[in-house]
């Protein structure tokens, strides 16, 4: 019975013994694991650093560049976009230009062909006054306001527009109008082209000799700035109305330029091409008024300009527009823009005729109702169908301009207050707030690290079972 009692005694002292040696084995075993761990937790964070540097530097360089730039030659850096708009000529300075051009924006991921949009200065508060059945959402502007333009500019280049072909002839305010123009586009990393007026308001020619002058003061005045874009070598300059003129007055006054501008005619057929065609570089068609739903061979007409243009080896500039609707000044033709689809058709045909640069006409006809100007009746429409032809991926923030149309109101670039798209700011302190959190949650985790290391162990257990107090 004595061996009995003893065995319980015996087989307690021996548990007691061994549970200081069992939890001593387990507290080296954490201090092991700890111990390995520690060096992989280091260099896991400095890793998850260096990840997180990499993206914050990354999302800085991307969110610095203006809104929309990826769809335009902003897409590229200041230097790099004003190179391509200003680089040698491969041809000389003399000679015909070429069907390429020295410098082509790439105005939309999905296509090389260079899109530019028709462009009109004439704008005062008063102008909206007559024929408009519509209105922008930037209210009654004037082509004075540095806002208004600077927000076109962003606008267009979000949409995949590469460029303005300005309305322009040699007057005091249209100077001035061109010169803010110029030192926008150029802010902007935007590329800008000239489409001399060569009719009157009452579209009778104007004398020769006049647009000869304006001719020479826009390439010894304007035509060196980085903001134009080039053919051959030598800045993009369109004369509306070539029709009007004889073969010997285009002569004339494209004869003391053409070294120095490549100069374009606006011939309706190929037959008065061909009748000019060796006094000027190509043809840029301003064909706004066609209804595809009901002329089925006008894209054979677009092709047919082409091929004569290309076989001469000069450029040709396709056009499509949104819409047409031109009865408050005189006109019948009523082109519905259906949605958009008239656009998409319009851009299809004009990019079969293979061009050298899509002519979009316009931003702001808005007499003639074939603007893509955001405006109060079809909203931002035509530019979300731009940006889907071009396949442009940058999407189009808001307007920040009242839409009550204040004029004048327009505040500096990055002003809430004023017509600019909204800065990149937001969106850095954003990221800003997501890595600060990054690195707190990071040291909130090694700081809880540390203190489990300095913690006390399992207090030890005396031979007789009994615990310390």
């Amino acid at each position: 019975m004595t061996a009995v009692r003893r065995a319980p005694a015996q087989t307690t002292s021996t548990r007691a013994g061994a549970v200081p040696v069992v939890r001593a084995v387990r507290v080296r075993a954490v201090q092991v694991r700890r111990a390995l761990a520690r060096p992989l937790l280091v260099r896991a964070g400095r890793v998850g650093l260096v990840l997180i540097w990499s993206v914050l530097v990354w999302a800085v360089l991307v969110w610095s560049v203006p809104t929309g730039a990826w769809a335009g030659v902003a897409g590229r850096s200041p230097a790099a976009a004003a190179l391509i708009r200003t680089g040698p000529d491969p041809a000389g300075p003399a000679g015909p230009a070429g069907p390429t051009s020295s410098g082509r924006p790439v105005a939309g991921n999905g296509s090389p062909i260079p899109l530019f949009a028709y462009y009109y200065m004439w704008f005062e508060p008063a102008s909206w006054d007559r024929a408009k059945i519509d209105s922008p959402q930037l209210g009654r502007y004037s082509s004075d306001d540095p806002g208004v333009i600077r927000q076109h500019i962003r606008w267009a280049m979000s949409a995949g527009i590469g460029g303005f072909i300005l309305s322009w002839k040699d007057t005091p305010t249209y100077d001035r109008r061109l010169r803010l123009l110029m030192s926008i586009a150029d802010e902007e990393h935007f590329s800008l082209a000239m489409i001399y007026e060569g009719l009157d308001f009452n579209r009778h020619p104007l004398a020769a000799e006049r647009i000869a002058q304006d001719f020479r003061t826009f390439s010894d005045s304007y035509a060196a700035d980085p903001a134009f874009y080039r053919v051959g070598g030598r800045p993009l300059m369109i004369w509306s109305g070539t029709w009007m003129f004889s073969h010997d007055q285009i002569a004339s006054v494209t004869g003391g330029v053409r070294n120095r501008l490549a100069v374009l005619a606006t011939a309706k057929s190929t037959e008065d091409y061909q009748r000019t065609a060796d006094v000027t570089d190509g043809n840029a068609y301003y064909w706004s008024s066609v209804n595809p739903a009901t002329d089925g061979h006008y894209g054979d007409k677009l092709k047919a300009m082409s091929q004569a243009v290309h076989a001469r080896g000069q450029y040709w500039i396709a056009p499509f527009a949104p819409g047409f609707d031109a009865r408050l000044i005189g006109g019948r033709t009523v082109v519905d823009r259906a949605g958009g689809a008239t656009l998409r058709t319009e851009y299809g045909t004009a990019l079969a005729s293979s061009p050298d640069m899509l002519g979009l006409i316009s931003w702001n006809e808005w007499s003639e109702n074939s603007y893509v100007e955001p405006s109060h009746t079809y909203g931002f429409t035509d530019l979300d169908v731009l940006r889907s032809l071009r396949d442009v991926r940058t999407p189009l923030p808001p307007s920040s301009a009242d839409s009550s149309g204040t004029p004048g109101t327009a505040g500096a670039p990055g002003d809430a207050s004023g017509l600019s798209l909204p800065s990149s700011w937001p969106n850095l302190l954003l990221l800003g707030a997501f890595v600060l959190l990054l690195l707190l949650g990071g040291a909130g985790a090694r700081l809880r690290m540390r203190r489990g290391e300095s913690a006390p162990g399992p207090r030890s257990v005396p031979p007789d079972g009994t615990r310390t107090t």
